[in-house]
């Protein structure tokens, strides 16, 4: 595998930025790494178990070193899926293989909904896919508390919801909005409101990506083999029920993969996974 070497894409409402790490004499298909609103540093170390096939990383829209030019405040599935379809044409069409991370995940059922022809296999790791919990009418109002909460107050109190809502094991609670929570400076988060309100997560994702109601009728459909991987660490969790849930709806199970959410991770974003065992599982689907 080469270094990786960066292009830029020009999509409707914005500049793609994207990293290729060719590999000599492989017929494997070309392995496109997403995440949301993670960028593509996140999969530095996860591509390093990839030396054999060229591997393709990308900073979505509005986050990393992507551009708007749009001025648009949100994100949405749709527009990261038409993205992604764009870079897979300007790739050589595909069919690629994709691993997709969290909020990656939803965008990558959204392009496999609307383009099948371009994904082999879509393997979607913990999508937090609020609409297909049974417990839905209170995941979307914890996640609108967070919203509010974000534009009220700030980035620091909103990540210190969010951080309860996604670690909470079980059904979110009726009265999560009502409910004390801890000191940003507990988690070492600003206390003070610096009055931004552009965070790539809080202010262009989060409300987009949970909210999506996914096309189950055209995912069943769709010739593309769809594999949902949920973390053996995060049992209970939104974005783990979440998985199980839209696996469910698919007709199939849910693939455990070591470690937690964030498992691929080598402590990218302070936030340490078991990637050398993730990179293992995920090999085993791809060659399946």
């Amino acid at each position: 595998m080469s270094e990786p070497k960066t292009h830029t894409l020009e999509v409707p409402g914005g500049i793609l930025h994207y990293d290729v790490r060719e590999a000599e004499a492989t017929t494997a298909p070309t392995l496109l790494m997403i995440g949301s609103p993670m960028d593509a540093s996140g999969f530095t170390a996860l591509a390093g178990h990839f030396r054999d096939r060229t591997v393709v990383t990308y900073d979505p829209r509005g986050i990393g070193r992507s551009e708007r030019t749009d001025g648009a405040a949100e994100s949405t599935p749709e527009l990261h899926a038409d993205d992604l379809h764009r870079l897979i044409t300007a790739l050589g069409g595909g069919p690629v293989d994709i691993f997709a991370s969290s909020g990656g995940a939803v965008n990558g059922l959204a392009l496999v909904a609307r383009h099948p022809e371009q994904v082999r296999t879509l393997v979607a790791h913990e999508p937090p896919a609020a609409q297909a919990l049974p417990d839905r009418e209170q995941a979307l109002a914890a996640v609108v508390d967070i919203r509010r909460t974000y534009e009220r107050d700030g980035l620091g109190p909103a990540m210190v919801k969010f951080i309860a809502v996604t670690g909470l094991r079980g059904e979110i609670p009726a009265d999560f909005a009502d409910r004390p929570v801890q000191s940003p400076a507990d988690f070492g988060l600003p206390t003070e409101d610096d009055g931004s309100r552009d965070d790539p997560m809080f202010a262009q994702n989060l409300m987009t990506c949970t909210h999506y109601e996914h096309d189950f009728d055209a995912l069943r459909a769709a010739p593309t083999r769809i594999v949902i991987g949920v973390g053996a660490e995060s049992e209970g969790e939104m974005a783990h029920r979440a998985g199980v849930a839209v696996a469910e709806r698919l007709g199939t199970k849910p693939v455990t993969f070591p470690s937690h959410h964030g498992g691929f991770l080598d402590g990218e974003f302070g936030m340490k996974g078991d990637p050398d065992a993730f990179a293992v599982t995920l090999r085993q689907l791809l060659i399946e």
